[in-house]
């Protein structure tokens, strides 16, 4: 069809540009010099009015609109791919160039300016980075959908289908059923291994440690790599070109450890997507929610099991002998499933994380609504903290600084980290039925693992939607009691 064949011309163009950005995205986090940054963001602004240009062209507009209104005559892949792109395309054309432009530029400077206010507790030098941020978002929701409330507007683009309505219905369950549980837990007496967790351990040997968590997980080496950064993260440009990165805290050795489990579980999503997919819109994970459903369940499912540690504890062993003396494999297992309440949510236990998301969620919600403004968000931040978890930072830095979502115009992300958890422990109960998954776990035989959600999840990339994908996976709908149910038996275990 010739339609279709000008579709893929200018779809390749379009994601030439986007490899672009995405190659320097990772250069920016993590080794590009301080001063490049400047200079970074004017080419990227001149690109980004280029890239504005190709999309909002009226040859574009006229190519996408005919398809959509012939989708009957297209197979699914491709009806799926206009669907998309007409999505996409009634975003872009209502935003005026000069917004857009100026919208890029200032995410390109805003990592920088995170970083620095985070290192050094200045949420002041940041507010107003991150207001603009804000405005542009909340504009950008509104040009598209002036009727809708815009957080609405920014859920669906990270979780497809999903809405404040929805996420209510999932929080309003964990609060009742799960979180008495995780009050009760926290006030159990409990071994204490912060000694062991909080020791000194030398990053040099902590790098080692997440180098073999590499082959542990069977991540294909000659198609991806692991740098460090200042927030770990997944990169990627095609199933052959899939990098990750992790960070390195000298005084709690967990940070790197399940970080890059974590991360693995993203890059192993993305290497396994099919390659038929490379120059077409469904290239990539299908959504946040689904992609954090896989991350989640190699980092704790997997990373946190005591199988894990029963079989690759002696490695551990081995490079930090002084810091892991007279402590056995089970004792691994039950300091990296300590539960607290601590500040900082990439280093929260795997049962105290879904308050932290609900915490973000809260506030996201009343930034969106206009009911806060970037002055008042270090005080509310407190104040939920203090609500939810019992504590309270004493620094920005460990509380409204402390994520660099933000700072990319990502907001209407942090639901889907709780989400993805839920959906994890329902693709877990099913995922039993068919593997010994202790056995093979314990026998280092994750490539078992990583073909079963292969072929039932990763080679569709996103050619099914979320919900297709769970129910095609699951056999039902979204129910948020497996996740309560996976929590409360693993913590009922280990503390009640």
């Amino acid at each position: 069809m010739q339609l279709e064949q000008k579709f893929r011309e200018i779809l390749k163009k379009i994601k030439a540009y986007n490899y672009v950005f995405s190659i320097v995205g990772w250069d920016s986090n993590t080794e590009a010099p301080r001063e490049s940054f400047k200079r970074r963001s004017e080419m990227m602004g001149i690109l980004s009015k280029e890239l504005f240009a190709i999309e909002t062209a009226k040859e574009t507009i006229e190519v996408v609109n005919e398809l959509y209104d012939n989708l009957s005559e297209l197979d699914d892949h491709l009806q799926r791919e206009v669907k998309k792109a007409k999505k996409s395309l009634d975003k872009i054309i209502n935003i005026p160039e000069e917004e857009y432009v100026e919208f890029m530029q200032l995410i390109q400077m805003s990592q920088l300016v995170w970083e620095d206010a985070k290192k050094n507790n200045d949420y002041n030098s940041y507010k107003e980075n991150l207001k603009q941020i804000i405005d542009f978002t909340k504009k950008f929701a509104l040009y598209y959908a002036p009727d809708q409330d815009p957080y609405n507007t920014l859920l669906d683009d990270f979780e497809e289908g999903m809405s404040t309505k929805e996420y209510d219905e999932f929080f309003t369950v964990l609060k009742k059923d799960l979180v008495p549980f995780v009050k009760k837990v926290l006030k159990v007496a409990k071994n204490d291994y912060k000694k062991f967790i909080n020791d000194s351990y030398d990053p040099k040997k902590q790098e080692e440690f997440c180098d073999y968590l590499i082959d542990v997980m069977k991540f294909n080496r000659n198609r991806g790599l692991m740098k460090k950064s200042v927030h770990p993260f997944t990169w990627n440009t095609s199933p052959e070109d899939v990098r990750f990165t992790t960070r390195y805290l000298e005084n709690y050795v967990f940070s790197s450890i399940f970080a890059a489990i974590h991360e693995l579980g993203h890059a192993t999503y993305e290497q396994q997507i099919s390659t038929e997919f490379d120059d077409t819109l469904l290239n990539g994970g299908t959504s946040m929610g689904i992609h954090e459903s896989q991350s989640r369940f190699y980092e704790n499912t997997v990373g946190r099991s005591e199988a894990f540690w029963e079989t690759h504890f002696d490695k551990f062993k081995e490079l930090f002998p002084e810091q892991s003396v007279g402590l056995t494999a089970n004792d691994m297992y039950r300091a990296v499933n300590f539960v607290e309440a601590s500040l900082i949510r990439v280093e929260a236990d795997e049962l105290t994380y879904p308050l932290h998301i609900m915490l973000r969620y809260d506030i996201e919600r009343k930034i969106m609504a206009g009911e806060v403004s970037v002055d008042e968000l270090p005080e509310l931040w407190n104040d939920l903290m203090e609500q939810y978890l019992g504590i309270r930072p004493e620094n920005d830095s460990d509380g409204v600084l402390q994520d660099v979502h933000w700072s990319g115009g990502m907001i209407g992300y942090f639901p889907t980290y709780a989400l993805g958890s839920a959906y994890s422990a329902q693709i877990y109960y099913t995922m039993i039925k068919d593997l010994d998954l202790d056995e093979i776990i314990k026998n280092n035989e994750l490539e078992k693992v990583n073909e079963w959600l292969k072929e039932r999840i990763h080679k569709f990339g996103s050619s099914k939607t979320p919900k297709e994908i769970l129910e095609d996976v699951t056999g039902e709908e979204f129910n948020a009691k497996y996740y309560v149910q996976f929590l409360m038996e693993k913590y009922s275990k280990l503390y009640l």
